[in-house]
């Protein structure tokens, strides 16, 4: 019997799931280079005043892990990874509650409302990272196998 790569390979939804990783990978790249990039400004005005860290500081910082990140998505695959890119969205998600509490204009997002909506997709990005890495599926595994 194939183990191994080959095996996860050929698992039902391997591929959806392999796709939605490589994707969620190009998104923290491209996200990352903006930071150190074209929309630094724009990251500037979600790193809360609260932040005993100089503000651009943390968006270059920011930048950096999301490269790492969308790099570690490409180049490894597993639950681990899974665990900690959703970490990160958890971690910045502070920053973006924080833009819409303040009302801080960026990325077109002009309103209380659209800032707002903005919101939910964190929670999206945390299931994407878990579901696209295996890492709900391996939690589910171990907890199904406890005594």
């Amino acid at each position: 019997m194939p183990t191994g790569r080959r095996t996860a390979e050929r698992e039902p939804g391997a591929w959806p799931r392999r796709i939605a990783r490589l994707l969620l990978g190009a998104f923290l790249v491209f996200a990352g280079v903006a930071h150190l990039t074209l929309a630094r400004q724009e990251f500037r005005a979600q790193v809360p005043p609260w932040m005993p860290l100089d503000t651009d500081l943390v968006v270059v910082v920011s930048g950096v892990v999301e490269i790492a990140l969308g790099l570690a998505l490409w180049l490894w695959r597993g639950p681990l990874i899974g665990w900690v890119v959703a970490g990160f969205f958890v971690a910045v998600f502070p920053g973006n509650l924080w833009q819409w509490l303040e009302g801080r204009d960026a990325f077109g997002l002009d309103t209380d409302r659209a800032r707002f909506i903005r919101l939910f997709f964190q929670p999206v990005l945390i299931a994407w990272a878990l579901w696209c890495t295996g890492a709900w599926r391996s939690w589910r595994a171990t907890r199904e196998h406890r005594p």
